[in-house]
């Protein structure tokens, strides 16, 4: 360990923010398999545009008109998307605010 360098500094974690109109989404997996239960082969791929909000920049959060927050479902155009590598197994993208199409909401009925 190189001197001044503790412990605890090397192990503190990353964190991604997002800035300006943009939100981070946790992409759901590829599906690998069709509705009707059709296995795809390995090198074919449904594209899945629908992801979990993993955090929201401050200009978002404050803004009304996005109601959108932490841990909620959407589906978004993945067109604008911008890929971190930050966590080798998780899929997770900086995606402009106007890409969130819709907002999945359980029913209070």
């Amino acid at each position: 360990m190189p001197s001044g360098e503790s412990q605890a500094s090397r192990s503190k974690l990353e964190i991604v923010e997002p800035l300006g109109k943009r939100v981070l989404v946790r992409k759901d997996a590829d599906k690998k398999r069709t509705k009707g239960g059709i296995e795809l082969p390995d090198k074919i791929e449904i594209p899945t545009i629908t992801g979990r909000i993993v955090a929201v920049s401050a200009q978002v959060e404050h803004d009304e008109d996005f109601p959108i927050k932490q841990y909620d479902k959407v589906l978004f155009n993945p067109k604008h998307m911008i890929p971190v590598d930050f966590e080798g197994d998780n899929q997770l993208f900086v995606v402009p605010v106007e890409d969130i199409v819709a907002v999945f909401r359980k029913s209070s009925t």
